[in-house]
């Protein structure tokens, strides 16, 4: 596959993951970049620096990067783009960080913000583990939204999967005090483990209860994808948190 920030001879920034050597971390993707169009290449060309943020490890000024202060939503793991560019098309108060390592969703969704002029967001082309921890200020999200992460449904599996307790409370860290916490999966045995983590994590509390969920709300539209799943019968669930102050969270 053509190197989507490699054209015309620029200097590639850093790959959307890095290895620590000694350390085994759960990451917040595996690489399946999928076939990568011409009008994805000119997006990343063309638009990248109106909308991008390279990676670089430490403590981002996001007032800076927007040209504004405004209360912030972070989604994790964005695909094609299709919620983030329709939350962001419906709600031009707020600024909007995408996280995504597939670089055909990132072209793809490049070329949508710009039809849609929104400059109200801004997207990372990296891992959103690393993103959180080195870039983002502990308690500098209004919300951060995790929608069908992969669900590794093989059991051998599971321990991939992105919601984990120490992932959990690195969430806890980056919500502001009255943050909100999203998620939707179309897996059960998955709803199960973000029950089982979120319920038990410190600083969230579970909207709809224990083990509880909660109807699809306004600003989640229904993609392709949900749609894909449930006709092959798979359920949704949406789980919403919200973060309560606590001192665990506060010394994370």
């Amino acid at each position: 596959m053509t190197d989507p920030f490699s054209s015309d001879g620029a200097k590639a920034p850093p790959k959307p993951f890095t290895a620590t050597p000694g350390e085994r971390r759960v990451r917040s993707f595996v690489l399946r970049q999928g076939r990568f169009t011409p009008a994805q290449q000119r997006a990343f060309d063309q638009l990248w620096p109106r909308f991008g943020l390279d990676y670089l490890g430490e403590a981002r000024d996001f007032d800076g990067a927007f040209g504004r202060r405004a209360p912030r939503v972070l989604e994790i793991g964005f695909g094609n783009g299709e919620a983030l560019r329709y939350a962001a098309a419906h709600d031009r108060d707020r600024d909007y960080i995408g996280i995504e390592v597939h670089a055909p969703g990132v072209g793809r969704l490049l070329n949508a913000l710009a039809e849609d002029g929104s400059d109200h967001v801004r997207l990372y082309h990296h891992d959103a583990v690393e993103v959180l921890t080195r870039e983002i200020a502990d308690g500098g999200l209004d919300e951060i939204r995790i929608y069908f992460p992969d669900p590794w449904h093989k059991k051998r599996h599971h321990k991939r999967r992105l919601v984990q307790p120490e992932f959990a409370r690195l969430l806890v860290r980056k919500l502001a005090a009255d943050g909100r916490l999203h998620l939707a999966t179309d897996w059960r045995d998955y709803a199960e483990q973000m029950w089982d983590v979120l319920d038990a994590t410190p600083g969230l509390r579970n909207r709809a209860g224990a083990r509880g969920a909660v109807p699809r709300p306004d600003w989640r539209p229904q993609t392709h994808f949900e749609t894909r799943g449930q006709r092959l019968g798979h359920e949704v669930w949406d789980l919403l948190y919200d973060r309560m102050p606590h001192d665990g969270a506060d010394r994370g």
